[in-house]
């Protein structure tokens, strides 16, 4: 049994601490959010993310931090926004030995910052594990057969979260490509944004698989060129996390896209999903970067203007259609540039 502290008590922090819960881990789940702790207390479910998943009594709700946060593991499961806040909040408090893990998916919008750079600049004395993959808040708490990543630049602490958290509902790999991890995660929402626009459309399948296959070229040109490994991409936190995203009734991704794609502006999607839709910033954060490294990534730079500057989504595909001939290869376009 670990001592473990969830820092996030959405959808993803919940069914962390549920799933950690009932494989017998003893559990604190933490929110800044008073409201937000007594309805999960009196409720012990999140009603609006997670309904019909309880929160076993044994978990522990807090809107208070203690004065030594003493656990073997924290978890941050905040959008990637309140990443910094919430190392912040804890960098006084937690022990050098308390491994710190992140769920959080996503970029720090202001500096272009990986979460990991982040958690590396506030708390410089733990170590750190990314965990990311085809991972749904709703099918992590019901105890849904789910595979997931943990990458690190540390062998032991990557292992250490394995040993932790794995589960029979739960199977984790190791993996030292943080970055590679991390992009995969973050930009893959960017691309399920687009996906749920073509669902909106009323497109069919033949474009959403050509958007999936080929964003998934693009999140890796962008990755290399960035200093991660092409294999990452190919694996569970790049094309697995790719799928479930770009497919799923849980996204809140695709959801948005999908009113996108039906006549809604960006911001009117996002204000009906009523959740934070990471594919927005992050698909500022990705077009910001691909300019900063002089990187093509054309479905980016599509998405981009149709989420910021208007441009309606069937300009962005007639765009993206006419674009010059290219070979598939990768080696063999970039040889020959």
């Amino acid at each position: 049994m670990a001592k473990i502290w969830v820092l996030g008590a959405g959808g993803m922090g919940i069914s962390m601490a549920v799933m950690c819960a009932n494989n017998g881990h003893q559990v604190t789940v933490y929110s800044p959010f008073p409201e937000e702790i007594e309805a999960l207390s009196q409720n012990r479910e999140h009603k609006k993310l997670l309904p019909g998943v309880k929160i076993p009594q044994e978990v522990e709700l807090t809107c208070q931090l203690p004065e030594k946060l003493e656990a073997e593991l924290a978890i941050i499961a905040t959008p990637s926004f309140a990443v910094r806040s919430i190392c912040q909040s804890i960098k006084g408090i937690t022990p050098q030995d308390t491994l710190v893990a992140c769920v959080s998916k996503g970029f720090e919008q202001e500096t272009l910052k990986p979460l990991s750079e982040v958690m590396e600049e506030e708390l410089p004395h733990n170590d750190h594990v990314i965990v990311s993959g085809p991972s749904h808040a709703e099918e992590i708490a019901r105890g849904i057969p789910t595979t997931v990543v943990a990458a690190s630049r540390s062998r032991i602490a990557a292992e250490r979260v394995q040993d932790i958290l794995m589960n029979p509902s739960l199977r984790i790999y190791v993996n030292d490509d943080v970055l590679g991890v991390e992009l995969g995660g973050a930009l893959k929402n960017v691309i399920a944004l687009a996906a749920g626009t073509v669902d909106g459309l009323g497109l069919g399948d033949n474009p959403k698989a050509a958007l999936m296959t080929r964003g998934i070229t693009e999140i890796a040109r962008l990755g290399v060129a960035m200093g991660a490994k092409q294999e990452t991409f190919a694996g569970l936190s790049g094309i697995g996390d790719l799928i479930v995203t770009c497919t799923s009734v849980h996204s809140r991704n695709h959801r948005a896209g999908e009113l996108i794609g039906k006549g809604r502006t960006a911001q009117q999607a996002i204000e009906e999903v009523g959740m934070t839709v990471e594919g927005y910033t992050a698909s500022k954060c990705a077009y910001q970067l691909a300019s900063r490294m002089g990187v093509e990534m054309p479905i980016i730079q599509q998405i981009y203007q149709v989420l910021y500057e208007g441009k309606t989504p069937e300009a962005a595909i007639r765009d993206l259609m006419e674009r010059p001939k290219r070979h598939e290869s990768e080696v063999i376009w970039l040889l020959s540039r």
